[in-house]
């Protein structure tokens, strides 16, 4: 199809992107002809493609239609400021492709002419990305990646509630927060009843005194269950594998407890530097953990 005439852009261009190479359909402003290409996933490929493009349309904008709106490629494209990049749904393109592919089937060069055709079509449709701020876009990344490790948190804390259950659970009894120092560090030390059982009562006050526990009755009631308790199993062959099990599965809690640890401190220290921080984290219930998280995600991204 031949554009409308449009001296915004020089060149429009659709492109499937995948994790090793990239499939690209280029058409100047004012022409029919399309220019099919693969671009491989390399710094200096995309670096040397993106400059033979500025070369030849002499730096004016091209805009680019693609499926992300973030990721490697995008981080890529956006070093170069003559790229103008239009994010569109992957649902989209994909009810394109059932629309003029009746067989269904995905073909990357495909894919790359239907992302084409909707650029050219459907422009006023698409919404040009426009990054925020480094710092908003540091913060909203910080806020993300915490979230995977307490997602792995979870995951890892489900699998030692779960091993606990099987031949130690009165450890899941004592400890309702099991995302903690003080959980990690009890398992350590205790990884069955049975050694539990041999400490001495001096050795356990002390170990939930260094770790502020400050709470007489509720110690005493945890001395007095550890008395009356009985082993949930003897079998020496369920109780050594799922205790090795439990000491693996701490050794994973602990990093990831450092790694969020480390992104909240990262976070408490870019936050604030940010315009609007102030009125988000005086909102009633806000403080320093949610303040963050309705500054970046009322931004219209």
């Amino acid at each position: 199809m031949t554009p409308e005439p449009n001296p915004e852009f020089a060149a429009f261009i659709g492109i499937d992107w995948a994790d090793a190479k990239h499939d690209i359909c280029l058409q100047a402003a004012g022409s029919r002809q399309r220019e099919f290409a693969v671009l491989s996933h390399r710094p200096d490929a995309i670096d040397e493609w993106a400059a033979a493009l500025r070369q030849r349309f002499h730096g004016q904008a091209v805009a680019v239609c693609l499926e992300i709106a973030r990721g490697p490629l995008v981080y890529a494209l956006q070093k170069h400021d003559f790229f103008v990049l239009f994010p569109v749904n992957p649902a989209t393109l994909a009810k394109y492709r059932q629309a003029f592919q009746p067989s269904h089937a995905k073909a990357d060069p495909a894919d790359a002419q239907i992302a084409l055709e909707i650029l050219l079509c459907h422009r006023d449709k698409l919404k040009a990305l426009q990054p925020q701020s480094v710092g908003i876009r540091t913060l909203e990344r910080l806020l993300e990646e915490r979230r995977e490790f307490v997602d792995e948190q979870t995951r890892i804390t489900n699998r030692l509630t779960s091993a606990l259950k099987e031949y130690f659970p009165l450890a899941n009894a004592w400890f309702d927060e099991k995302a903690s120092a003080l959980f990690c560090d009890f398992l350590s030390h205790w990884p069955s009843l049975k050694q539990l059982q041999r400490a001495r009562r001096t050795t356990l006050l002390t170990f939930f005194r260094e770790h502020h526990c400050y709470q007489p009755r509720l110690i005493e009631e945890r001395l007095a269950a550890l008395q009356r308790a009985a082993p949930l199993t003897d079998d020496a062959a369920v109780i050594k594998p799922k205790a090795l099990m439990v000491e693996g599965l701490v050794d994973q809690l602990r990093v990831t407890l450092k790694a969020i640890a480390r992104f909240d401190a990262e976070i408490e220290s870019v936050a604030p530097t940010l315009p609007d921080y102030a009125l988000f984290q005086a909102l009633p219930g806000a403080g320093p953990n949610l303040a963050p998280r309705l500054l970046v995600f009322q931004l219209p991204q």
